[in-house]
C-alpha cells in the first residue's frame, strides 16, 4: 500500500516518531524561540522537545492543536511536511507571493475604505465627451474586502448585448497600498477586467477617494484604456443612495456634480 505521492507509510511507531519528530523541527525553524512556540502551543517545553527527538507520539487532541496551529494535517504523522499538500488558499497567500502580497495588503482598514455605498463617476470608455454614473457596494467577509457594481444598462444597450442584472455585474477585491488602495475587477467569467487605484481627497465629509481605472482591452480596439475615476462614500444614506442610483448611466459633463468634475479635471489629459 502507497500513500498519494506513491511512496509506502512508515510501518512501525519508531518510524512515525522519527518522521514527526523532523517535521515539527522543520516547522519550528520558522520561529525564532522554542519557548515562545511552547506557549503558544501550551505545550510543556520538556515534553515538546520530546516530540522533536522522536521519543514520543502527541495524544491526538495535542496532536489536532499542532497540526491547527501549522496550517497542517494528521498526516505529519505519516508523511514529510514538504510532500504534504498545502490546504487550499489564496493566490495572493501562496508561498510564492506572500511576503509581496500576503496580509498586508488584503487586510483592508475601514478606515483607509470602509463598508457601504459609493457613488463613482469617470469619463465613458467608449463615448466621446460622456460620463458613467454609477454605484458600488464594498463589503467585508473575513481578512478580505470586497466590491460589487453594475454596468450601465445604457451602455450595454447601444453595444448590443444583454442588460440583465447578471450580465451587468461586476465584482472584485479591494487591496491596500502605501498611499491608497487598488481595485481589481472583474465581469462574470473573467470576460473583461479593471484595475483601479484610489486615494483619499481632503472633503468637507473626508467622504471621496480619486484615483484612475485601467480596462484590460487590446490596443486596437476603439476607445480609451485610462481614465480617471472618482469615489463617494454615501456608506448607507438611503436618501444619498436613492438620488444617486437615479443618476446612474451616461451623463454630460453638465449632469456631474460639481466636485466630482473639478475632481476629474475634465480639461487635463492623463498623465
Amino acid at each position: 500500500m502507497t500513500d498519494r505521492s506513491g511512496h509506502s507509510p512508515p510501518s512501525n511507531p519508531a518510524e512515525l516518531r522519527q518522521i514527526f519528530g523532523e517535521n515539527l523541527r522543520k516547522l519550528a525553524k520558522e520561529y525564532d524561540s522554542v519557548a515562545g512556540l511552547c506557549r503558544k502551543l501550551e505545550i510543556n517545553r520538556t515534553q515538546f522537545n520530546r516530540y522533536l527527538s522522536g521519543e514520543s507520539f502527541p495524544r491526538p487532541d495535542i496532536l489536532h492543536r499542532i497540526a491547527t496551529f501549522f496550517g497542517k494535517d494528521a498526516r505529519i504523522l505519516l508523511e514529510s511536511v514538504d510532500q504534504i499538500e498545502a490546504p487550499a488558499r489564496s493566490l495572493l497567500h501562496h508561498p510564492v507571493l506572500k511576503d509581496f502580497f500576503g496580509d498586508h495588503i488584503t487586510k483592508v482598514p475601514q478606515i483607509l475604505f470602509p463598508n457601504g455605498f459609493y457613488q463613482f463617476t469617470r469619463p465613458s470608455f467608449v463615448e466621446p465627451n460622456k460620463f458613467v454614473q454609477s454605484l458600488a457596494l464594498v463589503w467585508r467577509e473575513g481578512d478580505y474586502t470586497f466590491i460589487r457594481a453594475l454596468e450601465s444598462k445604457a451602455a450595454f444597450k447601444e453595444q448590443g448585448l444583454p442588460f440583465d442584472t447578471r450580465s451587468r455585474e461586476l465584482r472584485g477585491a479591494v487591496m491596500a497600498q502605501d498611499e491608497g488602495i487598488t481595485l481589481l475587477i472583474s465581469r462574470r467569467g473573467a470576460t473583461t477586467c479593471s484595475f483601479g487605484f484610489l486615494n483619499k481627497v481632503p472633503s468637507f465629509q473626508n467622504n471621496i477617494w480619486v484615483g484612475f481605472t485601467i480596462r484590460t482591452i487590446p490596443e486596437g480596439i476603439d476607445g480609451g484604456r485610462v481614465v480617471r475615476m472618482v469615489f463617494e462614500h454615501l456608506d448607507h444614506n438611503t436618501h444619498a443612495i436613492l438620488r444617486a442610483a437615479r443618476s446612474v448611466g451616461f451623463t454630460s459633463e453638465e449632469g456631474l456634480t460639481p466636485f466630482h468634475r473639478k475632481l476629474l479635471r475634465i480639461t487635463e489629459p492623463f498623465k
